[in-house]
């Protein structure tokens, strides 16, 4: 055996699958918690059902709240209405997108759409 290289397996090893895939971006957002608070934060990655956000505030696991992401170019936000923390730590916040009235998910949609990779010949 060489040294400083060990043959012992990991004890956990950790695969994570997602439904929905993620997307690099860099937004502004604002996250409201019924009149209690309201946040910005900045939006890191983002899919159809969830984001990653970093911000000053730590909300615990379950905290419902109200999401906009300001989007470059767009009047007004797209609004989430309903979004729960799924974690919350030192990278950020971990959000699922609950409830989105359909203007808005078309909104999201098309976002989301712009951020795929093109694929085809051209």
């Amino acid at each position: 055996m060489t040294a400083g290289v060990s043959s012992a397996r990991p004890l956990y090893t950790a695969m994570v699958t997602r439904r929905h895939p993620r997307f690099s971006v860099s937004l502004s957002s604002t996250l409201v918690h019924k009149d209690h608070f309201s946040h910005a934060g900045s939006v890191r990655n983002i899919s159809a059902k969830g984001c990653r956000v970093d911000s000053i505030i730590s909300p615990f696991t379950g905290m419902q709240l109200t999401v906009q992401l300001h989007v470059p170019g767009e009047l007004k936000p797209i609004l989430i209405d309903n979004a729960t923390v799924r974690w919350s730590g030192s990278a950020g916040i971990g959000l699922e997108f609950l409830t989105i009235a359909p203007l808005h998910q078309d909104r999201l949609d098309r976002m989301i759409q712009q951020l795929q990779p093109k694929t085809g010949i051209q």
